[in-house]
Parts: structure tokens; C-alpha cells; sequence
């Protein structure tokens, strides 16, 4: 799929798996300031699942190519990038655009992959790893010995996110379906099932006194319950609104609510937080720091990976020429880890 051009996923509007159209075109050239990335692995994510349904809170206007991240070898470079650059492996959390056999970003969000790590393992690690270690190390700030609950705990952010926190001292209580909590136990996690009865009620058993932090990706209602399962000076940490992903109406809606939940609660004088993560907040005022930040974060996720910390947990691997099918996958709920395209 290299040599002879372009090839891309472009999502056309609000449709069906079957509706992704493949585009070809000319190989895109680098700018100053600019490396091209032969994509080696990409991925579907959660917000691709969003994007689809026309649901991602600040997605592009249709028509666009989706492709949250990637991990590809630096093709060519543009002006004022060192020539060396080409021919590494690197890493790239671009938001759209990863699902292109080629694409172009600035030569400054291009994070180099270590030796030893395969594509498709690190492409596990991007988003879902740059996410995991902030939320646990800059905004919760967890501490060992403290107690967490992560919800959806076998999912692509959740299970990095459990793997990160065990590794730091942490105990961790994690909802996930049934057929997933012996691989949760090997990892020392506490298993819940949020299929069947009170889970909150099941948590508060595990820890009658509180946890220290709740991080929620489901939002909608259920947000209530995290809030009220945290101890004195305990955290919440919500960073998504996976409940509301088949809604309709207004995508910003499910965010706004949220919003109004944590600006509500952190006005209460009970020493409890709440925070709504968002990756990409501050990008706009202080670009290098958030480059560096991100450059910083997910380099320590590759370390984690090589002492043994965390685990790469890849679905499947096929083609983009088979996109339908990989959106159906990762969608089904039937798999554990990211389902991770190639050329």
C-alpha cells in the first residue's frame, strides 16, 4: 500500500460501518517544520466508535478521515527537521487523519518508539496510555496504598489505566463484565460485575469507608453513584460519556451536563474534587508545553511497557480495506484490547 500513494478511510457523514469509503490520492509532502509518517498500525478507538454517530463532542465536519493515533516509520522530512529523523519509528496522537497509509504532522509530535516495541504494540499504547498516565499521575495524583475503582476496567484506557495504578502501590477495584475477571484477578485487580445487581452498592462493600478515586468514562446518571462512592478528599476523574454514545440530539449536551455535575460539586465544601478530563485541554494557549507534556507522558508509558508493567492487549489486526469490519469488532463488546489496523 506505500509506494504507489495514498491510501485513506474517509467517514462520509452519519452511517453505517459500510459507509466508510476508501480514497486514493498522492503521497501528502512535508511542510517546514513537518515530517510524513508511513502508518505501520492505527487503531479504533472509542471516539471513532462517537465519531460515526456523529457524536464526538468537537469532531471536524463530515466528510473527514478519521484515526485518533498511530505508530509508522518517518518517511521524508520537511524543511528545518533533522535529517536523521527519517527512518525512525515514531508515534503520533493527531485526533484525525491516523487511518491514511500516509499522512503529515509536525515533527514535533512525532514521539520516538523504542527498540524492542512492535507497531501494533505501541499503537496500543498511545491514546489509551497518554490518557491512563495523566489521569492517574497529574490530575488524581494517586499515591500507593490508596484505593481506586476504574470503571470498564478491561477496556482500551481501563486496562492501562489498572495496569499503572497496580504498578504504583494501588488497589484497585474494577468493573468489568464476567468473562473478564480472571485476567483482572491475575493482575491484582478486585473484580466487579456491572452487569448484575447495585454496583455501587458491591463497591461500597469492597470499601465501606470510600475510595480515594473513581475514574468514570460512562457519564450520563450513573455519575451520581461514582460521586458518592469516594471518601473524604477523595477525586473523580470523568472523561467520557460512553452511556450516551447511541443517543440523539445535541453531542455537546451529555459533555455540557458533566461540566455542570463537576463546576457544581467542587463548589461544595466537602473536600472532594471532581475533574472532566480532557486530553486536549490548554492545547490552544501553551502548545509547547502541551507537546511536551505529551512527548514526556507517553515516553514513560513505553518504559512501563518495557519493565513489564503494562501489557500491550492487541484484539485484532487487519487491513483499513477491511475498516467495516474492524469498526464492527471493536464495537461488538465481544473483544478485549484495541482492534489495531495496518496498511
Amino acid at each position: 500500500m506505500g509506494a504507489e500513494g495514498l491510501v485513506e478511510v474517509v467517514l462520509p457523514g452519519k452511517v453505517e460501518p459500510e459507509g466508510l469509503r476508501i480514497r486514493h490520492g498522492a503521497v501528502p509532502v512535508a511542510g517546514p517544520g513537518q515530517v510524513v509518517i508511513r502508518m505501520e498500525a492505527t487503531g479504533v478507538s472509542f471516539a471513532e466508535q462517537q465519531m460515526r454517530r456523529g457524536r464526538y463532542y468537537d469532531q471536524p465536519p463530515f466528510p473527514f478521515v478519521p484515526g485518533y493515533d498511530l505508530v509508522g516509520t518517518v518517511e521524508t522530512v520537511g524543511e528545518d527537521v533533522e535529517p536523521g529523523l527519517a527512518g525512525t519509528r515514531v508515534a503520533a496522537l493527531v485526533k484525525v487523519g491516523g487511518w491514511a497509509s500516509h499522512l503529515v504532522v509536525d515533527a514535533a509530535d512525532a514521539v520516538p518508539v523504542p527498540d524492542g516495541i512492535g507497531a501494533a504494540e505501541a499503537e496500543t499504547l498511545v491514546v489509551n496510555g497518554i490518557t491512563a498516565w495523566q489521569m492517574l499521575h497529574r490530575t488524581a495524583r494517586v499515591r500507593a496504598g490508596q484505593t481506586i475503582v476504574v470503571l470498564g476496567a478491561n477496556g482500551g484506557v481501563g486496562s492501562v489505566l489498572v495496569q499503572l495504578a497496580r504498578a504504583a502501590g494501588v488497589k484497585v477495584i474494577g468493573t468489568a463484565s464476567a468473562r473478564h475477571h480472571d485476567v483482572l484477578r491475575e493482575q491484582g485487580v478486585l473484580p466487579v460485575d456491572y452487569r448484575t445487581g447495585d454496583v455501587a452498592a458491591r463497591i461500597r462493600e469492597l470499601a465501606p469507608d470510600g475510595v480515594d478515586t473513581v475514574f468514570d468514562h460512562v457519564g450520563g446518571r450513573g455519575i451520581v453513584d461514582s460521586w458518592r462512592l469516594l471518601a473524604p478528599g477523595g477525586t473523580l476523574v470523568s472523561y467520557g460519556s460512553a452511556s450516551t454514545r447511541d443517543d440523539e440530539g445535541s453531542k455537546q449536551w451529555p459533555v455540557l451536563k458533566l461540566l455542570g455535575r463537576v463546576w457544581l460539586w467542587n463548589s461544595l465544601p466537602n473536600g472532594r474534587r471532581a475533574y472532566f478530563f480532557n486530553l486536549w485541554a490548554g492545547r490552544s494557549l501553551a502548545r509547547n508545553r502541551f507537546r511536551a507534556r505529551l512527548n514526556a507522558d507517553l515516553t514513560q508509558v513505553f518504559a512501563a511497557f518495557q519493565r513489564g508493567d503494562v501489557t500491550a492487549r492487541i484484539a485484532a489486526q487487519l487491513p483499513l480495506s477491511r475498516v467495516a469490519d474492524a469498526v464492527r469488532l471493536a464495537e461488538s463488546g465481544t473483544v478485549a484490547g484495541k482492534v489495531v489496523l495496518k496498511p
